[in-house]
């Protein structure tokens, strides 16, 4: 990894000026808090010492940024995004750290390539940065009141960026580790992600019991079948070995199954099957600089928010064997009194699938939800 860092050094102005500093500079001013100013050097009395001292912020004023992950790529993201600052220079540190041009795969496919983990993964990765910037130049005020973010599993990754709780580079860097032992991990056996929507009386760890029993009757050695994603209220996506999930697709109306789809991955992410490509990422985030985010930022470990350095790095490596719990996020990320208004949500980068999720899980909240799409072009 320090040949990558010295690589990039000689480029110092340039990697100053990405998105995330600038970022940082705005949220540091937008989240100025007044304070009393004690007289006489004196603090002030109990009596005369609000319970918050913090001016009340209309909720509806503020923002939420949300950024995708994986299978949310599509060839032509990234086009016409050039115009906008401090992109370029993400695309050239993104040849530089990753050894090929990303931009070109992202603009021209072809399709089958981009859809590999190894290059898929940094491609939304940076086109969901770049859309951040698109955003601030068409919308400032949607970063300058940004007060909460959030990622779907590498999303996580963009949304730490954004916050200023790693730099670009380093950043880029992990997920390049953190893709290449995916792949690694995910050829070692057949295995996928099947995306379910079940009925109300739909059992999905049962479920996956029946289907890792089936697996041992067909002498799989400890079978793997388990929710890897809580998407909204029934519907999960269950990851595993592939006769496990053949087993789920054969018995769907059984298992009170509505609607089963296997999604376009190569493996079995946040499974026990991706235990391999921990460590390798681990070790990268141990290199990395951290720090405590400026902004809110929830974990798809536990939807809690992210409280420290350590904090960020734990999370980061369990989240590749752990489910990610994404309807337990937006909940905790627009919980609010009844009557209490919702900030304005964006959901930057490809796809819109997190914009769905959001409307199933919360229909006040999708209200003010917009995409910002990853492109310049009519498709908007």
């Amino acid at each position: 990894m320090r040949h990558v860092f010295h690589l990039l050094s000689g480029h110092p102005l340039k990697l100053d000026n990405l998105s995330k500093q600038m970022v940082r500079q705005r949220l540091s001013r937008c989240r100025t808090l007044s304070t009393i100013q004690p007289q006489n050097g004196s603090p002030p009395s109990p009596a005369e010492t609000p319970v918050d001292p913090r001016p009340w912020k209309d909720p509806s004023d503020r923002s939420v940024l949300l950024f995708p992950g994986q299978g949310s790529q599509f060839v032509g993201m990234g086009r016409g995004l050039l115009r906008y600052p401090n992109v370029g220079d993400m695309f050239e540190a993104a040849r530089k750290i990753l050894g090929y041009d990303l931009l070109s795969l992202c603009l021209n496919g072809p399709e089958e390539e981009l859809a590999k983990t190894v290059h898929c993964q940094p491609a939304v990765f940076v086109t969901s940065l770049a859309a951040v910037e698109k955003l601030n130049h068409r919308n400032p005020k949607a970063i300058e009141t940004c007060v909460a973010a959030a990622g779907f599993s590498v999303g996580e990754f963009a949304a730490l960026v954004f916050s200023g709780a790693i730099s670009f580079a380093e950043a880029l860097y992990a997920v390049k580790v953190r893709a290449e032992a995916m792949q690694r991990a995910s050829d070692v056996a057949p295995s996928g992600m099947l995306s379910v929507a079940g009925k109300a009386q739909a059992q999905y760890k049962h479920a996956c019991l029946q289907a890792k029993e089936h697996c041992r009757g067909l002498a799989v050695e400890e079978p793997v079948c388990a929710v890897a994603t809580y998407l909204f209220p029934d519907g999960r996506v269950i990851a595993g070995h592939r006769q496990a999930l053949d087993f789920l697709q054969q018995n769907a109306k059984r298992l009170h199954f509505l609607r089963t789809k296997m999604l376009p991955v190569s493996g079995a992410f946040h499974t026990e099957l991706m235990s391999a490509a921990v460590e390798p990422l681990r070790d990268v985030l141990r290199q990395v600089e951290v720090r405590r985010p400026e902004i809110n930022v929830y974990s798809n470990v536990d939807g809690k928010r992210y409280m420290s350095e350590g904090h960020v790095r734990r999370q980061l490596a369990r989240q590749l064997t752990a489910p990610v719990k994404w309807e337990q996020t937006l909940h905790e990320m627009f919980e609010r009194a009844r009557g209490e208004r919702f900030p304005r949500v964006y959901e930057v980068g490809p796809g819109r699938q997190l914009g769905a999720t959001l409307q199933r899980c919360n229909r006040k909240a999708f209200d003010g939800y917009t995409h910002v799409h990853p492109a310049d072009d009519d498709e908007e």
